[in-house]
């Protein structure tokens, strides 16, 4: 990965974004958009849309959603303590004592997360947690949180040896960087198709951006570009229950309800072409991705999901590798470069 966009994804990982609060990181994907799409527009609900090649054919919506689980302030008890719910599906066990940050009208609040002591072992629920400001009463806490605050955890950006990296945010930061770094490729190339790269919002929350989204550009192939939920390389994994991916050997690529055969198809045969090493598996429901709301807008779209393998998902710290992120980009521009007008994607 160059330098320079190096530190732009720290930048991007770095800049929180809870569903409903998108805003600073979506403006950060405008600005890079604007280095090499023909348009970029923003739509009602903060969805960010890059275009290129817009009179192409077929029609092609790449989709990364750029929102990420956190909490919400709900109480601020008499005692100064922030009690909240959950914005998407943060992991309970994990947030046990980690730092958060509450996003206040008069600035960032510190905090941090506490919980009841538990002598049966288990692990507490959310609403038997809570954010610990420093504040001695409700009074003092105001002054620094109130409710309807969203709450992300401290953005740390940690290398892990030569090729892995953790933060909080690669859910799904890194697809969103992965479609960036795929339209940069393209602008170079040409392609037949028309792209429209997007940077969704809420996706955790129920892809509620994504479906208006493809309702507006019409596609006729969406692609989106997420993380796995749970790398198997990790101790203790049961490889039967759960599918065998791991960080660092390549995109995951899948068969399942949520993929076309034809377009799964030209991801497998352009990974061969190409030489990038992949992994795959197969998902027997919906792809719980973007896809999932795109694959059913209007009459119908022909989609697939390039997966990166993570680490700890949906906690205050993952883990991904940054070999896995080149090569899913490579592979998305790729795959794009061969799709030609008229193409058919019915699957038989």
């Amino acid at each position: 990965m160059e330098d320079a966009r190096s530190k732009f994804f720290q930048r991007l990982l770095e800049t929180p974004s809870p569903s409903g609060f998108e805003e600073p990181a979506q403006a950060l994907v405008r600005e890079d958009l604007k280095e090499c799409a023909a348009e970029v527009k923003t739509d009602v609900l903060g969805n960010v849309v890059g275009v290129l090649n817009p009179e192409g054919s077929p029609r092609v919506m790449l989709a990364g959603h750029c929102d990420e689980v956190g909490l919400l302030v709900r109480q601020i008890g008499d005692d100064g303590y922030l009690h909240c719910a959950p914005i998407g599906g943060p992991s309970n066990h994990m947030l046990i004592g980690h730092r958060v940050i509450i996003h206040n009208a008069a600035g960032p609040c510190v905090g941090l997360i506490g919980c009841k002591s538990s002598g049966s072992g288990g692990f507490p629920d959310i609403y038997d947690m809570w954010i610990d400001i420093g504040a001695r009463n409700k009074e003092e806490a105001l002054k620094r949180a109130a409710v309807g605050d969203p709450v992300t955890f401290t953005a740390d950006f940690l290398r892990l040896g030569e090729d892995y990296v953790s933060s909080p945010g690669f859910d799904d930061k890194a697809g969103v960087f992965i479609i960036l770094e795929a339209f940069r490729m393209l602008a170079k190339e040409c392609p037949k198709a028309a792209v429209f790269a997007v940077s969704t919002v809420q996706e955790e929350v129920g892809c509620r951006g994504a479906a208006p989204s493809a309702f507006e550009i019409q596609p006729e192939v969406g692609i989106a570009v997420d993380v796995w939920g749970s790398s198997s390389d990790v101790p203790g994994h049961d490889k039967l229950r759960e599918c065998d991916v791991s960080l660092g050997k390549g995109p995951i690529i899948c068969r399942g309800p949520s993929f076309n055969p034809v377009l799964a198809k030209l991801l497998a045969e352009t990974a061969e072409t190409r030489q990038i090493p992949v992994q795959k598996t197969s998902w027997s429901s919906g792809s719980g991705t973007d896809a999932g709301a795109i694959q059913i807008s209007r009459a119908g779209v022909a989609t697939a999901v390039i997966y990166v393998a993570i680490r700890y998902s949906h906690g205050p710290f993952s883990v991904v590798s940054l070999s896995d992120l080149d090569n899913s980009a490579r592979l998305l521009a790729a795959a794009i470069m061969r799709l030609e007008p008229g193409m058919s994607f019915i699957p038989g």
